[in-house]
């Protein structure tokens, strides 16, 4: 076989798992939205989603923006914010999350601070170490695409959760969408799923 149709071939199975893989993601975020979102839950889970130095990028004010909402509906949830500090930020995205829940009207002592995380999985892991409660249910707010994959390694950690989608930015979704496609491969070959 010649080296050009190697790489042909290379390319074209390439973009057919990219398809795939959005295709899946996208079915199952469907799926996930099938679930109604309790009024009343115990915990709401604000995944971090990266920083600008301190302030939050596009798709993670999407995410406060969206926990925000409902925490005024349901004044008694906690809410976690879950996330670490990256080399390149100048705070955790937990720290970030808070300062801007409050600026959005969330009294500061419902908010519980998660700043160990780097990663979905220790999100979740770290995060059920701050729920007191086994039977709580936990509202996990992130972006759509970023759901299906969330909520199962929520509950991999044994917590009782509904996802609650923020929506993604536009210029996102194409790096989004692949990025997640590798990291849930990556979960199920690290059994985290």
């Amino acid at each position: 076989m010649s080296f050009f149709k190697i790489i042909t071939y290379t390319i074209i199975i390439g973009i057919l798992s990219y398809v795939f893989c959005i295709v899946f993601i996208g079915i199952n975020s469907f799926l996930q939205y099938q679930h109604k979102v309790p009024k009343n839950a115990d915990y709401i889970i604000v995944l971090g989603a990266g920083l600008k130095k301190d302030k939050p990028t596009r798709a993670l004010r999407y995410r406060i923006e969206t926990a925000a909402k409902y925490a005024k509906e349901n004044k008694s949830a906690k809410i976690i914010v879950s996330g670490g500090k990256g080399n390149d930020e100048l705070i955790s995205e937990a720290e970030c999350m808070r300062v801007e829940l409050i600026k959005l009207g969330i009294e500061e002592d419902r908010i519980v601070k998660e700043d160990l995380s780097t990663n979905t999985y220790e999100n979740m892991k770290f995060s059920k170490k701050l729920i007191h409660n086994d039977q709580a249910q936990v509202v996990v707010v992130s972006n759509d695409y970023h759901l299906f994959r969330s909520l199962k390694l929520a509950k991999k950690q044994g917590l009782n959760v509904v996802g609650l989608p923020a929506k993604t930015p536009k210029v996102i979704i194409p790096t989004a969408y692949f990025r997640e496609c590798l990291s849930i491969l990556k979960a199920i070959y690290y059994k985290q799923m």
